[in-house]
């Protein structure tokens, strides 16, 4: 079987084909910091257009990459949540539509069950149970996973997600949108022990998240290190990097190891835009050693949004959905905020 796969939920548009026995058949993305990056960040508005412009030539490009036609389909899958309404809504639209005009299923897929399947798209793929570390600029939490659609959320972001808040923080030292990359690039030359941030709700059960706290005490010491130098200089910079980094590393580690003891399991996935992390992976392979487990991630590539992991949960889904019958109706809804423990098991 094989379903082409659309992503659209925010900045970046993603098309892939997946074939069930050979995998990954073509993927194209397209990201947008160019189009936001003199605005500091997302603009809905115009996330949305440049969909519409990008989505038909890229499913067209990928197509022929593949040497596929739509006959040689089985499914359409789209994210149909959560995101940002205009962009999901384009997504949702064209999936829709080409599928009922090619008379295929169309599957709708939640975005963040795209991110947590995507380290299956690789060789070594983890076997269920595990737990999920979803990671990225708008969701941070922690899930037990059971088997596809069988999710009991443990912890989540109370205010910021990390991804956010590295991207804030970054807007503070100066750095370009979007800053989370350019801020971990900057703490590579970093000293430790300069600074030293908190590491939120750590000193209290619970598996949930805070990050605003900590953007808020390197917001503090960045402007003590002003008053006192009238400026910060190159190194300054690094190393505040460094610190905040280090402190939103520990905290995601702690978190996770508590998951682990308290699920009893010793498989961990990480997955989602901060996943890409070189700090984060070294930091969690370090805890999973301990505990005797491993951990689990997508490529680089695949850390972020991207249509290919769209196209593999598209297929999950696909195959349960055959059962029910073929749904080619032009029926259907974006979904902006979609709690992912609400999904139907497959």
């Amino acid at each position: 079987m094989r379903i082409l796969g659309i992503e659209t939920s925010c900045d970046e548009t993603g098309i892939a084909v997946y074939d069930d026995e050979d995998g990954i058949l073509s993927h194209r993305l397209y990201s947008q910091i160019a189009v936001h990056a003199d605005y500091g960040g997302v603009v809905p508005e115009l996330a949305s257009r440049d969909h519409v412009r990008k989505t038909i030539p890229l499913i067209k490009e990928v197509l022929a990459d593949a040497n596929l036609t739509p006959d040689d389909l089985d499914g359409v899958a789209y994210t149909a949540g959560p995101g940002l309404v205009g962009a999901l809504l384009v997504g949702c639209s064209i999936g829709r539509s080409l599928a009922y005009g090619w008379d295929l299923p169309a599957v709708p897929v939640h975005h963040m069950e795209g991110h947590l399947l995507a380290p299956m798209l690789e060789d070594d793929v983890p076997e269920f149970p595990f737990v999920a570390l979803l990671v990225s600029g708008g969701h941070t939490m922690l899930v037990r996973v059971d088997g596809i659609g069988h999710y009991e959320l443990l912890g989540e972001s109370v205010d910021d997600a990390a991804g956010e808040a590295f991207d804030k923080t970054a807007k503070l030292l100066g750095l370009d949108y979007p800053g989370g990359p350019a801020l971990s690039k900057m703490a590579e030359n970093g000293v430790k022990g300069r600074f030293k941030f908190p590491r939120p709700m750590t000193d209290r059960p619970g598996l949930d998240f805070s990050f605003s706290g900590l953007k808020t005490a390197t917001a503090t010491a960045i402007r003590k290190e002003i008053a006192l130098n009238s400026k910060m200089d190159e190194q300054t910079h690094a190393d505040v990097a460094y610190a905040f980094q280090e402190a939103v590393v520990d905290t995601l580690a702690i978190k996770c190891r508590r998951a682990l003891e308290q699920c009893q399991l010793k498989r961990l996935v990480i997955a989602g835009g901060v996943s890409a992390n070189i700090s984060l992976r070294e930091k969690l392979e370090q805890v999973t050693q301990k505990l005797g487990g491993q951990v689990y991630y997508p490529r680089p590539e695949f850390c972020t949004d991207n249509g290919a992991m769209i196209a593999f949960a598209g297929m999950q889904r696909l195959k349960a959905q055959l059962d029910e019958g073929n749904n080619t109706d032009l029926t259907f809804k974006a979904t902006p905020r979609w709690p992912l423990d609400t999904l139907a098991p497959v």
